[in-house]
């Protein structure tokens, strides 16, 4: 053995440097490692275990929970809002304090839920792994905790094992293994032990390898470990999942640089208001009760309780159209979203594998059209006579290992299952065959041989051999071709013409077989039995796009966003299926393949990505590479996953989308969001409803910006119309309670705007006082403002009125007429409908009785400062509350006849 010194130096570049395990042959690997047929010494494991550590993931040390909890109030929206309530508390206003410590505290407590939920997705991988596993140590074979493997250790592998470390294989006897988690390929792999000359292969046709967390679901065979722990594809992935911070989403940023605004601009505007109080000689302690209470007004303290009301109730929404949303943000921001970056099979296809195409009697057709069909068994008629489809449905259901359960439900192999599928559609029932025409003998299929031959009884006491397989596979052992006229000698090159002819539609072929004998032959070898064989047809299959897919496609184009395809699939397959559903539509240069990806240099890609519609053969880290490269052009994105692979771009992305039916723990942890259905339709579904969100959360500021500037202009206008305050900071704080809170929260409700699916998303940099807003605020407070002074500017020297009372009123009803009438950009109130959202209108409702009370009720009077008014009083009051109301109205008809203009010019 060779000393341990000596030994450590040589391995220390197995464990540090990349090395292409799968060009290695069997030998090669153990000289390498340092290993024999005979496994380690269990001194040498021991040493190896000191040099490269425990076979496990190793986990980054974790945010303290208290530290977690303090830091969801470090934004600087909730910091204004704590000075708030503690402003309200200094001046006596209680029930401020509370509603808004209420409010933060809530906030703050699902931010935290939501972040160490976030926590899991590493916890999830390390569930993956295997808790044991059998080495051969000093030549005999043991039982030793997985997390004592080490470089050169030999493992053997059964059937229902978890492969515990990244391995070489060293014998693979039909032995298969379920790669879904890592490479997203559905079909488990069969392996074998065969040096591979390419370089740098996608770990799912390195096919002489075993990785970590993969699951054996067929054979048996034995590996030499070349990489533990972290140096795992495993351990990659999980490196590159703690590695990834999350983003703030959209509205996050947006409402820290709002936040920010407006404390300037509140500190600013009660300073001024506070000044010119005291210049006008109005008593300094009035006017710094009414600057203070004009800051607490102007904070729009209700803004978390509405965007978290909305959020959860749009993710309620969303579970009823199987979208379940694991972090609340992320409702939102799939508003925001310009890409979708989508998985194929399963999301944008019925993972279900379909026979589209048909060839047999020398006839190429659609499988669909094909009617019914019945085996003609009067006068004698001979199997072989039969039509050509009949013949070849009934081989492929013969030689076929799925099988039929009481419900009717083919289990087994995609691809089998679909044949048996096809055959049952035509009339021919596999368990009526299976009756009448036994499995006497097989030769099950390997991937050297690329495939499988069964034994079946025959007319005449004879037997015949069905062989199905690859089209180039069955060549090599075919004389004949049965047609419509019977058997003739095959032409190899037009039958393989016809093959790729199939193939270039993107389906996978599959051809069959037959040769009659007169008895079991013996040897029952390949080499005996697969020659000499009669060519019946071939088949061409596909997993066909989910119906409705197209049609969410076209709405993604609609709305401006950019679908993209991203799977580990053949490049042509993948090119088909984009066009069927609208993803490709003649864009040259559109599809990538992972091999070119990776020789792409950084800056290549970033000038290329926006092109770019779909990706194939796609490894593990080139999803997170797309991301990153969309956000670095300033895109935001959803990603799609189920894999364990996809879980670092699913964290990366802006939305993470994993999939609920075939996904893995790992990723849905890692997502933000997971659809139960696995349609990419579910996620244009969440789109909308994420836009429809954000649109309420606008027009909720929208509308308590207007409100608190209206507020803001009656106070700080009046002065310099000679008029004394026509506020006291009670009617400010009461105006703030009953107009701010249920009916802003009402807002939430509101139903999504016609044209939501057909506007290009936001753009991520802008303002959200853009479009127009700040100007809408600043123009409709200021009207508001100026019709509360008229009030006052009219009535205050008669002495027979109350003119405080009406301008307090006119206030608050004018703003009961604004949050109606903002509840649409350009359509008319009265179009809506009064009723359309029932909760806003019990809301203003609601509201117009409590400030009835305040008026009419003799003790509220007293508290309010408030006087009841009469019938003309009230009149006029509810005249000059409408004002606001039409004005907006108006600008509605102006925007929408702009907007017919535009439309007839760009026509």
């Amino acid at each position: 053995m060779i000393p341990y010194e000596k030994e450590m130096t040589t391995l220390k570049t197995s464990g540090n440097e990349s090395t292409s395990w799968h060009r290695l042959d069997a030998g090669e690997v153990l000289a390498k490692l340092q290993s024999s047929e005979k496994g380690l010494a269990d001194e040498d494991a021991r040493h190896r275990q000191e040099r490269f550590g425990p076979n496990a993931l190793i986990e980054k040390e974790r945010k303290p929970l208290l530290r977690m909890f303090l830091d969801q109030f470090k934004d600087f929206m909730i910091l204004v809002l704590i000075a708030a309530a503690v402003v309200a508390g200094v001046i006596g206003e209680i029930s401020d304090t509370v509603a808004i410590a209420v409010i933060v505290v809530l906030n703050g407590v699902l931010g935290f839920v939501q972040e160490y939920r976030a926590e899991k997705a590493m916890a999830a991988l390390k569930r993956m792994a295997a808790p044991s596993a059998t080495v051969i140590r000093n030549g005999q074979a043991r039982s030793v905790p997985a997390d004592r493997l080490v470089p050169g250790d030999r493992v053997i592998l059964e059937a229902g094992n978890v492969v515990p470390a990244d391995l070489r294989l060293t014998e693979a006897v039909q032995m298969q293994i379920d790669e879904s988690a890592l490479t997203g390929e559905s079909v488990p792999v069969e392996k074998d032990i065969a040096p591979l000359e390419e370089e740098d292969l996608p770990l799912g046709d390195r096919k002489n390898m075993a990785y970590k967390g993969t699951l054996v679901t067929f054979g048996r065979g034995q590996g030499v470990v070349t990489e533990t722990g972290m140096k795992t594809e495993l351990g990659r992935i999980a490196a590159l999942l703690q590695n990834q911070e999350e983003s703030r989403t959209p509205l996050q940023k947006r409402l820290t640089v709002f936040g920010q605004k407006l404390a300037y601009a509140v500190l600013a505007i009660c300073a001024v208001v506070f000044a010119a109080g005291l210049l006008r000689g109005e008593p300094p302690l009035l006017m710094l009760l009414t600057a203070i209470s004009l800051a607490v007004a102007a904070i729009p303290e209700a803004l978390p309780a509405v965007i978290t009301i909305s959020l959860a109730l749009g993710a309620k929404k969303l579970v009823r159209q199987h979208a379940l949303i694991r972090k609340l943000p992320a409702v939102e921001t799939l508003g925001s979203v310009t890409y979708i970056c989508s998985d194929k099979t399963g999301t944008l296809t019925l993972n279900r594998m379909t026979v589209e195409k048909l060839h047999a009697g020398g006839r190429l057709e659609r499988a669909a059209p094909l009617p019914p069909l019945e085996i003609n068994d009067a006068g004698g008629k001979s199997m072989t006579d039969q039509d050509p489809v009949v013949l070849l449905l009934t081989a492929l259901a013969l030689c076929n290992d799925a099988r039929v359960d009481a419900s009717g439900t083919v289990l087994g192999d995609p691809t089998e299952t679909s044949l048996i599928e096809l055959a049952r559609e035509k009339g021919l029932i596999k368990a009526h065959l299976d009756e009448k025409y036994p499995r006497r003998a097989e030769i099950p299929f390997d991937s050297s041989r690329k495939r499988m031959t069964t034994f079946h009884p025959w007319e005449n006491g004879r037997v015949v051999s069905f062989t199905k397989g690859a089209v180039e596979a069955l060549l090599e052992g075919t004389d004949n071709v049965l047609t419509r006229n019977g058997t003739e000698a095959i032409d190899a090159s037009k039958v393989q013409d016809t093959a790729e002819e199939i193939a270039a539609d993107g389906l996978r072929t599959l051809g069959c077989a037959m040769r009659i004998w007169e008895g079991l032959p013996d040897p029952l070898t390949p080499e005996t039995v697969e020659t000499g064989l009669v060519f019946i047809g071939m088949v061409g299959m596909m997993d066909p796009p989910r119906p409705e897919a197209a049609e969410a496609v076209a709405m993604c184009r609609a709305a401006g966003i950019k679908p993209v395809m991203i799977t580990g699939d053949h490049p042509r397959t993948a090119q088909v299926i984009a066009e069927r559903v609208g993803i490709l539509r003649g864009e040259k240069k559109a599809v990538l393949t992972g091999r070119e990806l990776a020789h792409l240099a950084p800056e290549d890609f970033q000038d290329k990505v926006e092109r770019i519609r779909v990706y194939a053969r796609v490894a593990p880290e080139q999803k997170l590479k797309i991301v990153k490269a969309l956000q670095d052009r300033g895109h935001f994105v959803a990603m799609t996953g189920d894999g364990v692979n996809d879980a670092p771009a699913l964290k990366r992305a802006d939305i993470g989308v994993a999939m609920g039916i075939t996904g893995t723990d790992v990723s849905k942890e890692a997502a933000h969001m997971i659809l139960l259905d696995d349609n990419f339709a579910t996620i244009v579904k969440a789109v909308r409803e994420g836009r429809r969100i954000f649109d309420n959360i606008r027009k909720f500021i929208k509308y308590t910006m207007t409100s608190n500037s209206g507020e803001i202009f009656t106070i700080f206008l009046a002065p310099f119309m000679g008029l004394p305050i026509p506020l006291l900071p009670i009617h400010i704080l009461w105006i703030n309670l009953v107009t701010d809170g249920v009916p802003g929260l009402a807002l939430a409700a509101e139903p999504g705007e016609k044209d939501i699916m057909h506007r290009p998303p936001r753009d991520p940099k802008e303002s959200i006082f853009a479009k127009g807003l700040g100007v809408h605020i600043i123009w409709v407070g200021l009207l508001m403002g100026c019709v509360s002074i008229l009030t006052q500017a009219l009535f205050i020297n008669s002495a027979k009125t109350h003119w405080q009372t009406m301008v307090f009123t006119v206030l608050c009803l004018s703003q009961m007429g604004n949050v109606l009438v903002i509840r649409s950009e350009k359509e008319s109130f009265f179009s809506q409908g009064v009723l359309s959202n029932k909760p806003l209108f019990g809301a203003v409702l609601l509201t117009f009785v409590l400030q009835m009370a305040t008026i009419y009720v003799p003790f509220l009077n007293p508290v309010f400062k408030t006087a009841p008014l009469t019938a003309g009083e009230l009149g006029v009051t509810l005249l000059f509350s409408t004002v606001v109301f039409l004005a907006v109205e108006i600008e509605k008809v102006v925007k929408r006849k702009r907007n017919t203009e535009e439309s007839a010019r760009m026509i």
